[in-house]
């Protein structure tokens, strides 16, 4: 989801500022206003700012990713030993070496220490911890099990993080590797082939019309090379820009979903993320429509959190989930009808979860399948372009030392 920065008044008046992920400016400003802010500003962090914004992106976030997920962990281990929440946190306060987070941990621990319940006092970080987050460690209060509810919220971030690396691994070698290969041929086609050019002007012989061409195309490559560079890292930047348009985003994000390969994957991933969402947060006591508010948040694709922004308002209405889900006709057919089986039997978060599992093992799979089949298809494109600027360098050589010979 875009980054967006906000400026709110406390109820003491006093100005806050901070960043926080969300759908859009509205949903910045419902969420202030649930912390008891008065929203004054909202936009998206990588607009104006100036040398702030910059050093805004190279500023670490005190918990995200594995830190976080430690944090979670040595926490719930700590209660389960029997220490007292200030003590623990008092204890975790020595751990980090990054003064940001040890920052926010002591934060937190003088909100408890002040009478604030945890989950009030994680609020209060603004966009450090998520809603997700948040919502989980309330549930954990009110159940009286936070010991539990931090070790589900832990192996949920656990698995989330996985999944996420899996997919940006899975993006980067082939981005690397076609860069790569896209060098490789300018080098090939702007250096080399310009020097038998030079060659065959000089001898004054005539060529093949296959040669003309792609020695036309080495001397252009030659003489343009900056421009080729140039013109696909501006239109990297010009669609990065245009994806923070909401619009924009919503009918590329639909575009994509109705792709053969790509959307399928796209949706198996996006439901393996809001199906553990959804199961972690009903087996720890949210609220159906309170978890797919949340699930919502956490999905990508905004054509897909728009269904299930319109499932909750059919669930809301007594439909079941599986038929509100599916009204959209983009979640996948075996998730729904494992999500049915799971409101008829009355283990819907374990369905949920096991939903999860069987996504996040075909994504992987699939995954897996794409890469053993892109390395050796680049290779091969590779190695045809290379045989055709060899044969059409070469073929006029072999003809003049038949007439010479």
């Amino acid at each position: 989801m875009p980054l967006y920065h906000y400026k709110a008044l406390n109820a003491r008046g006093e100005l806050l500022e901070g960043r926080m992920e969300a759908v859009d400016e509205r949903e910045v400003a419902q969420r202030l206003q649930e912390q008891g802010h008065l929203p004054v500003e909202a936009r998206p962090a990588g607009e104006g700012g100036g040398a702030a914004a910059w050093k805004s992106l190279w500023r670490p976030r005190p918990f995200a990713g594995a830190r976080l997920v430690q944090f979670t962990q040595q926490l719930a281990t700590l209660l389960g030993a029997g220490q007292p929440l200030d003590r623990a946190l008092t204890i975790l306060l020595e751990l980090p070496e990054e003064p940001a987070a040890r920052r926010t941990i002591a934060e937190v621990r003088d909100a408890v220490r002040g009478g604030a319940s945890l989950s009030t006092a994680l609020e209060r970080q603004h966009d450090t911890f998520s809603r997700l987050y948040i919502n989980m460690v309330r549930a954990g209060e009110a159940g009286g099990s936070l010991e539990q509810t931090l070790q589900r919220l832990a192996d949920y971030l656990e698995r989330s993080r996985l999944l996420r690396g899996r997919v940006v691994n899975a993006l980067i070698y082939p981005a690397i590797l076609v860069v790569m290969v896209a060098l490789s041929l300018m080098f090939l086609l702007g250096y080399v082939v310009p020097q038998f050019a030079a060659m065959y002007e000089s001898l004054d012989a005539p060529l093949p019309l296959f040669t003309k061409i792609v020695l036309a195309i080495g001397l252009f490559v030659r003489d343009w090379w900056i421009v080729l560079l140039v013109v696909p890292a501006l239109a990297l930047w010009w669609f990065d820009r245009r994806l923070r348009d909401p619009v924009f985003r919503t009918r590329f994000d639909g575009w994509l979903l109705r792709r053969k390969l790509v959307g399928s994957l796209a949706a198996r991933v996006e439901t393996a993320r809001l199906a553990r969402t959804l199961g972690t947060l009903l087996r720890n006591g949210v609220p159906l429509i309170t978890a797919l508010g949340i699930g919502r948040s956490v999905i990508g694709n905004r054509v897909l959190a728009a269904d299930v922004e319109a499932a909750a308002e059919d669930v809301k209405n007594g439909l079941g989930l599986s038929t509100a889900l599916g009204k959209g006709k983009r979640f996948p057919r075996l998730a729904l009808q494992m999500v049915q089986v799971g409101e008829e039997s009355g283990a819907l978060d374990a369905m949920l979860l096991k939903t999860a599992d069987t996504f996040e093992h075909e994504t992987g799979q699939a995954l897996d399948r794409m890469l053993a089949a892109l390395v050796p298809a680049v290779t091969l494109v590779l190695a045809a372009v290379v045989m055709v600027v060899i044969v059409a360098v070469l073929v006029p050589i072999y003809d003049l030392t038949s007439v010479i010979g």
